[in-house]
């Protein structure tokens, strides 16, 4: 749509509101059930998904489409939160893990819909029918969940206290400081000061506003545990502490720092992996064979992976395969430690080659090997990893700590961003890998020491 490319830079910032949603998760706890959220998002979705198939043909398409996006994008993250909070209202700790596997399967499925058959339909009969097609598929679900969608849930309070709360004098004034901090934020990110301290230390222009969102999280949370019993005082004599009680219960407990370190670390060293393994494969010479491996192998065994961790820790309890499947997981990095010091040759050869050497039949089995168990192996973390986050929630905050969990592991970013591509500079891949593997390793240490670890402990 001729979009310049500048343009398209600026759709991360329709991520924002995925990275920030922790800051209103505690309201779907209190207002509404659930189910409501779910529908009033979907509803909301649908409209804005029929409205941009409408003007996609029109003069003012992109402008209007963007703005569009903006506000979907709030109302997709909200039912982010609404549908992680579902799954823990309507499900017992067994059937959190048992779904899981059906949950990251069910996500797939989406994004391929979205970003092939959409995107197909898009490039070749046009964006109106593209956007319309995808406006009917997510209508017949919403449909489909009006009318048989269950109700596990008591209402706490009504949806018009919400908006009645919502325009009291305080509500406005925090919300608006929020909104012009996380402003002032990404524009002191973009200024000449914060970009030449950026050249000076290179490691800085690794932290996007995810890790920025997530370090201000992280220390939010610190400061609310330094002075939790003051705080607590205080919303003992509070009428409308709900806010303030979600992100004070999630630290005001036992261990909390074990399972923080535990959150934050879990997934570092796959992911200091994962951020490698692409440019591995383009040094290595075999990037035209990057994408079926990734689409063939990689994305059943994924899937394969998150179904079999869940049923796993649904027959065996959380407790009994954390650490197995946990071990599992990190393993790979050691496997492709050694392919990689099997395949130095090869990078030696090809870095830089516009006509790189063949690897070689069993080489590329090989390589495909090691990323299906990688895959594998990622999607049983994923498994641990989700129904963790579920068990960790206290009741009555259970859409919040989730959101406030899932928002301390984009910390492991930090990890990844600021060391992956320094180390594969200066080590070689070969002790990159091997690296990654260390950082995953406070994570497994920490493991018999994580609170919330039982049936009981999760239904608290």
């Amino acid at each position: 749509m001729h979009v310049s490319l500048e343009g398209v830079g600026l759709t991360s910032l329709l991520g924002i509101p995925w990275i920030i949603k922790f800051l209103w998760s505690p309201a779907l706890d209190r207002y509404g059930t659930k189910r409501k959220w779910l529908l009033a998002m979907q509803g909301i979705l649908v409209a804005i998904m029929v409205a941009t198939a409408v003007m996609a043909s029109t003069a003012t398409a992109v402008p209007a489409i963007a703005a569009l996006f903006l506000a979907g994008a709030f109302f997709s993250a909200t039912h982010d939160i609404a549908i992680d909070g579902y799954y823990m209202e309507g499900l017992d700790t067994d059937g959190q893990a048992k779904f899981v596997g059906y949950r990251v399967m069910a996500y797939r499925i989406a994004m391929m819909t979205g970003t092939g058959v959409v995107v197909t339909l898009g490039a070749t009969t046009g964006w109106p029918l593209a956007f319309a097609f995808g406006a009917c598929i997510f209508a017949l679900f919403f449909l489909y969940h009006l009318f048989f969608l269950p109700e596990p849930q008591k209402e706490a309070l009504p949806f018009n206290q919400l908006f009645q709360s919502i325009l009291r004098l305080k509500a406005l004034v925090i919300g608006t400081m929020l909104t012009i901090a996380i402003l002032v934020v990404k524009w002191l990110i973009g200024t000449s000061f914060v970009q030449t301290q950026i050249k000076h230390f290179p490691a800085l222009h690794k932290l996007g506003f995810a890790q920025w969102a997530g370090i201000l999280l992280l220390l939010a949370l610190l400061v609310l545990a330094f002075f939790r019993n003051s705080i607590r005082r205080r919303l003992e004599t509070s009428r409308d502490s709900n806010y303030a009680a979600a992100f004070l219960s999630f630290i005001d407990r036992d261990h909390a720092g074990i399972m923080m370190t535990f959150i934050i670390t879990l997934r570092a060293g796959e992911w200091m992996l994962t951020t490698m393994v692409a440019p591995f494969m383009v040094v290595v010479g075999i990037k035209v064979h990057y994408g079926w491996i990734t689409a063939a192998i990689g994305l059943p065994s994924s899937i394969i992976g998150a179904m079999l961790g869940g049923w796993l820790i649904s027959r065996y309890t959380l407790k009994r395969t954390i650490w197995p499947l946990i071990v599992i997981q990190n393993c790979t990095n050691i496997l492709y430690m050694f392919l990689a010091f099997h395949l130095q040759s090869f990078v030696q050869i090809n870095t830089g080659s516009t006509h790189p050497t063949s690897i070689g039949g069993f080489n590329l089995f090989l390589v495909a090997s090691v990323h299906g168990f990688e895959q594998f192996s990622g999607g049983l973390g994923t498994a641990v990893l989700m129904t963790y986050l579920m068990r960790i929630c206290l009741k009555e905050h259970k859409a919040a700590h989730y959101a406030i969990g899932s928002g301390l592991m984009s910390l492991s970013g930090l990890f990844t961003g600021m060391s992956s591509g320094f180390l594969a500079e200066w080590l070689g891949y070969g002790w990159m890998f091997g690296m990654s593997f260390v950082v995953a390793i406070p994570a497994m240490l920490v493991i018999p020491f994580l609170p919330a670890m039982d049936d009981a402990a999760s239904e608290q």
